[in-house]
């Protein structure tokens, strides 16, 4: 998935996956999105138009192992939640709710220090705390705080990997008849 390009010492090739969620599309943002990646440097290698994202995928996506990262996540934005845990196996059941309520749009993305550089223009997962100049900071119109309050997932526009090793296990589940 990676090497050092030639010539360019310490630059690392690397695909990552982006995810553009039901809300991109409904609020047909994305060419705009899209426009974001290709303008930081990085190529489009696949894409891929998914209508219906069925539930083993979601749940492959989405492991439960998740729940507890989500959990303490969702706690920074209401400290009062009490089990961390527990309360991020709701999130991640609204959280995979949200992702397969629409269409999403898959992209292979590839580039140097594509992973960080994707995260970069996506910006900070709760959109009220996004930078302006990202994708969730300039576009998000939603908050964790809120949808914590109306029990739903953060309509976030984006999914970005977060590293090598979630690149590469998303990848297979998005691109699977990629060698």
């Amino acid at each position: 998935m990676d090497e050092v390009l030639s010539g360019e010492e310490g630059l690392t090739y690397e695909e990552t996956l982006i995810l553009l969620k039901p809300d991109a599309l409904e609020r047909r943002l994305v060419g705009r999105i899209i426009q974001r990646y290709e303008d930081a440097g990085l190529d489009i290698l696949d894409i891929k138009y998914v209508k219906h994202v069925s539930r083993e995928l979601i749940e492959r996506h989405y492991p439960d192992s998740m729940a507890l990262a989500l959990g303490l996540k969702a706690k920074e934005a209401n400290p009062e939640i009490e089990d961390p845990e527990a309360y991020g196996r709701r999130v991640l059941e609204w959280l995979r709710r949200y992702v397969s309520r629409g269409p999403v749009i898959a992209l292979k993305l590839g580039g140097e220090d594509a992973i960080r550089r994707a995260r970069m223009v996506t910006g900070f997962t709760d959109p009220a705390r996004a930078e302006r100049g990202t994708i969730r900071g300039d576009f998000g119109i939603d908050s964790i705080e809120r949808s914590n309050r109306e029990e739903r997932a953060c309509e976030n526009l984006v999914h970005a990997s977060g590293s090598r090793e979630e690149a590469e296990r998303e990848l297979k589940l998005w691109f699977p008849e990629d060698p």
